[in-house]
Parts: structure tokens; C-alpha cells; sequence
């Protein structure tokens, strides 16, 4: 139910709590629909690119507004892979970071440092934004892993020049890389990072436009968006229904934990959308990505028990299960650390971003909404000597 607020000028202004369905600005980046035309980036339905295509061309259509030619996906891939190495300032952060540091405080912390020393620091240019943007996504896989490792003791790894941005990032948090499982693994980690490289006005990618359109630097921005995605409304999905599914432990124990969870009024994670409420077609996508994984490697589990809790919900709430629910599969059967499941959604979610806060900025207005206020009446006041 819709409430009235008045401005100063007496007109009345519809208030939705949290924004909910509220327009609040105009975007060419991503169409979210319920209907017939479903995602789209840039007009490209989700699904065909999560088919054909890979995460940099993704990353270059969100940014630059059109697929890239040959010329233009080598020259993308060769400027990522020229961005690779974290600059000295960068480095010397690696061994300021405590072992127990949150991995998304330590990436809200590395990208505002990474923005700092920044060669185009000054430049906040249409075009710096682009070279600062690839930076981004070339640096921030290289960052987590290196924080990861770091802390744990492990070797570090550096990128390899024979493998796409997700082959790295599988092979720099895993250490998978060659064989056929990797291969397999990292084509569907590339389609998850397609499939999250970009949502409309989300939390995060709000808050990256309401800090872009102070005209502050590219990298404020993001960090804004870093700091919203920490919270667990919006971020961290995907790495609680990992632990929800580790705690089913099997397919066998999956009807019960669930019928149970849902009888003590417990949250069953992975289920529902804000916008989306008739299903994620992205789910749809990563649900058989993640089946595929499972049979090539010989492991049903995860996949197994997904399915049923998935049964149950749809049949009990009529919930249908969000992109995040599969994905979750997906990285268990990866082996990626469950705490870095936030972190690998920023290396691809960075690419909308960064998308969006070129566009505020090319037609910028101060986003500055209203507030409904609810607090007292007017009231006179007393000076300190009448007061009891």
C-alpha cells in the first residue's frame, strides 16, 4: 500500500518503503523483466551470452555498449593481461593484513588503495574511467588470491598469459588449471561470473551511483559499492547456501532438513527475489551448468540434494530459487574457499559497476531523494535553566 509524503512545494510523493518498484533513474545498461524479454545486457538476452559467449566480451559490452569485434576482444584481453601486476603500494598492503580480516573488508580497503595510487588519480574522464575499470578487473582476482594464500600460508600464484580471466581465477584460488575438470570448471565459473556481472539498481550498484553522481572518482564509487554488497541482506548468498548444504550433508537427509527448517520458521537460503518474484531465468541457467559439472565429476551430491530442497520449497512457499542457490553447487564442487564466494561475485559485478558509474557521470544529476518524516510535532523550546 502506497503512503503520500509532501515536498515543500506541497506536492504529494509516493513512498515505498525500501524503494521497492520505484524508478529511480534511467539506465541503458541492464532490462530486468518478469516477462517475455527476461535479462538483458545492453539488449543481449542473459542466456544467449551465458551460451556463447565468455565473461570478457561480457565485461566489454557493459562497458563500452557493444560486443567487441576480433580486434577488439584481443586488444581487451591484452590490456587486462597487461594490468595483471598489483603496483608496490599494493604489495606492501599484503603483509599489513591480519589473518583473521574479512575478505570483503580486505577488498573495500585494497580497491580504495588501489584508486589512490592510481596513475590517472586526477583523471576522472569518460575515458580514464574505461582504463581504470579494465584495471580493476584485471587487479581484484589477483588481490583476493594473493590475500587468501597470504594468510593461509599457501604458495602464491600469479596469472598465467594462456588463460581467460576465469581460467585465472579458478587456477589463482584453487590451483586447478590443464586438465579436463578445470577446463569444465572454469566454463562455468566464467558463465557465473556472466550471469553476475550485472542486475539494474541492486543495492550496490545504487549505491555506486548515488556516490558517483557527487562526481567523486571511480574508485569511491566502487568501494561504496564494496561496502554494500558486505552486508548480508544483499551479499554472501551464495556462501550461506553452501553452508546450508554442508549442513544437509547428503541428498538422503535433504527432505527432513528442510520440512524441518520450514515447520521452526527457519530462513531456507537461496529462495526469492526482490524484483523477480516469478523466478531467476539465471537460476534456470546455472541449475543445468552445475548438473553437468556434477556428472563430469562423478559427484551427484551437491547437485542431488539442491534439487529436493528446490522441490520442496516451490511445492510448500511457491518459492523459486535465486542465482545464487546453484551457483552455490557449483563453487562447492570448484572447491573455491566458501569465504571468497562474495569476493568472486565483486570480480564480476565489477563490470556493472563501473558500467554504471561511467553512465551516471555522462548524465549526471545529484541523486538526492526525499525522506517521509515521522518525528515529533513542532515544538517550542525551553532553555536549559527552565527545565526540570
Amino acid at each position: 500500500m502506497t503512503t503520500q509524503a509532501t515536498d515543500d512545494e506541497t506536492r504529494t510523493i509516493p513512498y515505498r518503503p525500501g524503494l521497492e518498484g520505484v524508478p529511480a533513474g534511467e539506465s541503458a545498461i541492464c532490462q530486468v523483466d518478469e516477462g517475455d524479454l527476461g535479462l538483458r545486457y545492453r539488449g543481449y538476452a542473459i542466456g544467449d551470452l551465458a551460451e556463447q559467449g565468455t565473461f570478457e566480451d561480457t565485461a566489454y559490452l557493459l562497458l563500452y555498449g557493444e560486443l567487441p569485434g576480433k580486434k577488439e576482444a584481443a586488444d581487451f584481453a591484452e590490456r587486462l593481461r597487461a594490468e595483471w601486476p598489483l603496483p608496490p603500494s599494493a604489495e606492501a598492503f599484503l603483509d599489513l593484513i591480519p589473518p583473521a580480516a574479512h575478505p570483503m573488508d580486505v577488498l573495500r580497503t585494497g580497491i580504495s588503495l588501489l584508486g589512490m595510487v592510481d596513475r590517472e588519480v586526477e583523471d576522472g574522464s569518460r575515458q580514464a574511467n574505461l582504463r581504470k575499470a579494465i584495471r580493476l578487473l584485471a587487479q581484484t582476482p589477483e588481490l583476493i588470491a594473493a590475500v587468501y594464500r597470504r594468510t593461509r600460508a599457501l604458495p602464491r600464484l600469479h596469472p598465467r598469459a594462456d588463460l581467460s580471466l576465469a581460467e585465472n581465477l579458478l587456477y589463482l584460488l584453487t590451483g586447478r588449471q590443464g586438465d579436463a575438470q578445470a577446463k569444465a570448471m572454469a566454463r562455468v565459473l566464467d558463465i557465473s561470473l556472466i550471469l553476475y556481472a550485472e542486475h539494474e539498481f541492486n543495492a550496490s550498484t545504487f549505491a555506486a551511483r548515488v556516490t558517483a553522481s557527487t562526481l567523486t572518482d571511480l574508485h569511491a564509487s566502487v568501494t561504496s559499492a564494496i561496502g554494500t554488497l558486505k552486508g548480508p541482506l544483499h551479499g554472501g548468498a551464495n556462501e550461506a547456501v553452501a553452508a546450508m548444504l554442508l549442513d544437509v550433508g547428503s541428498p538422503a537427509r535433504a527432505e527432513r532438513w528442510v520440512r524441518t527448517a520450514l515447520a521452526e520458521k527457519r530462513r531456507v537460503m537461496g529462495f526469492g527475489h526482490r524484483v523477480l518474484k516469478k523466478g531467476d531465468p539465471r537460476s534456470l541457467i546455472i541449475q543445468r551448468e552445475a548438473e553437468r559439472l556434477g556428472r563430469l565429476c562423478e559427484n551427484q551430491r551437491w547437485y542431488d540434494t539442491a534439487v529436493i530442497i528446490d522441490r520442496i520449497m516451490q511445492k510448500e512457499k511457491h518459492l523459486y530459487p535465486n542465482l545464487d542457490f546453484y551457483t552455490a553447487v557449483a563453487y562447492l564442487l570448484m572447491d573455491i574457499p566458501r569465504e571468497l564466494y562474495t569476493p568472486v561475485f565483486v570480480c564480476s559485478r565489477l563490470s556493472g559497476w563501473c558500467a554504471h558509474v561511467i553512465e551516471q557521470q555522462d548524465h549526471n544529476r545529484l541523486i538526492r531523494p526525499r525522506a517521509l518524516y515521522t518525528g515529533p510535532a513542532p515544538r517550542t523550546y525551553v532553555p536549559l535553566d527552565r527545565r526540570g
